[in-house]
This record gives structure tokens, sequence and C-alpha cells, in this order.
């Protein structure tokens, strides 16, 4: 029973031309396959690019995203492969997965551009991650509440690195653990149900569960020091926001992304997991005087 062969439950749909029919924005066939993405702000604005976190699709940015668009910035958000309405590929979802397909997405959509990134939680690992291997390709750098320093995890985050284990659980617990999981901070627990709702409906589609476990296990979430201190090798402008409050990936976590790259401009902020839906204001304010 491996993961390829485990046949999830609750996945009885598949994401095809008919579901993807009812998605705003649009999409696009790069090298691993269909991604979902929106753009939004004047064509001649600063180009920023919103990465969403480890299962919350790239609604999880509404307020960034129309903030900035309204601010005068070029926006592209879109759906990391395994999530939302882009593809769900069987293969290993890894950092070169991901780093390929915002590579190929940058080169169809702002060829020859170098765009400020803004990376949410696992988003922000890969925001790192890209800007260390394509330092051309990026101007600024901002991270929300970002993964990929080591840390302690739960038991069961570290089962569903275990073989059958794993499939079980991701199969059985998955949606109450993630949805339990945005409960915890304070400000999701207020937005549960609509967050919730938005949520449930990406799970229907075959190969999320799948997505994500390979996701956990094999894009080193919490093993990317390395390329942390080469982003703060770099002569390269970087913003860093915490949520005070964040549960998910403590503050205590924002010592190391500060020793890894010390000119990181630090702004702490009363909030949890996803301080850019509890403080919009706030944190489109920092964007936007950060990028402009």
């Amino acid at each position: 029973m491996t993961q390829q062969t485990y046949h999830f439950h609750g996945e009885s749909h598949r994401l095809d031309a008919a579901a993807r029919a009812k998605a705003p924005g649009q999409f696009i066939t790069l090298t691993d396959g269909i991604t979902h993405y929106e753009l939004a702000g004047p064509i001649d604005g600063p180009p920023v690019v919103l990465l969403h976190g480890f299962s919350v699709p790239s609604f999880i940015w509404d307020p960034t995203f129309n903030g900035l668009a309204g601010k005068g910035f070029r926006v592209l958000r879109y759906d990391l492969f395994g999530r939302g309405y882009s593809d769900r590929p069987d293969v290993t979802y890894d950092q070169a997965l991901f780093n390929r397909q915002l590579g190929d997405l940058l080169t169809a959509l702002m060829p020859g551009t170098a765009v400020n990134l803004v990376g949410l939680s696992m988003g922000g690992g890969i925001a790192v991650s890209f800007t260390a291997q394509h330092p051309e390709r990026v101007n600024k750098l901002a991270l929300i509440d970002p993964s990929g320093m080591p840390m302690r995890l739960p038991l069961p985050g570290r089962l569903l690195h275990v073989p059958r284990i794993g499939e079980w659980l991701i199969d059985y617990f998955g949606e109450k653990l993630i949805i339990l999981g945005m409960a915890c901070d304070a400000y999701a627990r207020k937005k549960a149900p609509d967050l919730a709702g938005r949520y449930r409906e990406q799970m229907q589609y075959q190969g999320f569960r799948r997505a994500l476990l390979s996701t956990w296990r094999n894009a080193e979430l919490f093993k990317m020091t390395a390329e942390y201190e080469a982003v703060g090798r770099q002569d390269r402008r970087v913003l860093l926001i915490w949520g005070l409050g964040d549960k998910t990936v403590p503050l205590s976590v924002s010592e190391k992304v500060r020793q890894a790259i010390p000119q990181a401009e630090f702004h702490p902020i009363h909030a949890g997991h996803i301080p850019h839906h509890e403080k919009p204001d706030e944190v489109n304010g920092l964007l936007a005087r950060f990028f402009g």
C-alpha cells in the first residue's frame, strides 16, 4: 500500500474543464500540468506575486490581492500544484516541482521581469528557495510567517512520514486536522465557516490528499536553513512579517529566520498565522511601502 496506490476516500470528482468553468481567473498549461491563476491591477504596475501556504489555495490571499491591486500593483496569485483548481499530477511534490511551476509561470506571464515575491507559510519557503536559486528573477522578497526552518512537529505531523499510517491519517482525519488547525488561530476561528466551506470544495477533487501527503514528505518543509542563508548573503531587501500569536509556525522560529537573513526588516503583528487576513490594512500598508 504505497502513496501512489492507496485509494483515498471522498475524492469523488475529477478536476476537468467542467469543474474549472466556474472558477475565477485563467488557466495555463505548464511543464507539469495546468495552473490556475488570477491577475489584477494596472498592466504597467510593479509586479507582485503571491504564494500561498501548504493546503489553502490562492483564495487565502483575497485581502492582499485586492488591496495591492487597488494600490497600483500588478498582482499575480496562483494555486500550487495539488491545490485549488490547479492540476494534481501524480509526481513527487518537492521544492523542484514548486520552483519549476513558479519559474514557468513567470516566463509565460511576466517574461524578462524581476518580480516582487510574497510568500505565506509554505509559500514563504518556496519563495526563499526560488530566490536562492534564481536571484536574477526576484526583486524584493516579503515573507509572512514562513515555514522552512527546523521546528518540533506535533505527533500527527511526525506520523505522516510513516508509510501506511500517513496515508490512513490524511485519508480519515486530514479534513479535521487541517480545519481544526485553522480554528486554533484566534482570527480563523471567527472565519472558520467561510474558510472551511471554500476549503472543502477542493478536497472533492481526485489527487488532493495524495498531493498534500507527498508535499509533507518530500518538500523539505523544515530543512531549508541553507536556502535562507543563501538569501541572507544576497544584496536583497527582505521584509519579514510575523503574527505574535501564530501557533502554526511559532514566533520563536522568526529568530532563526532573522539569523539567516540579517538584513530582513522585521515587523511582528498582533495576529495569528494569517496576519494579512486579520490586519489587512496594516499588512497591505507594509507591503505597499516596501515594494513602492
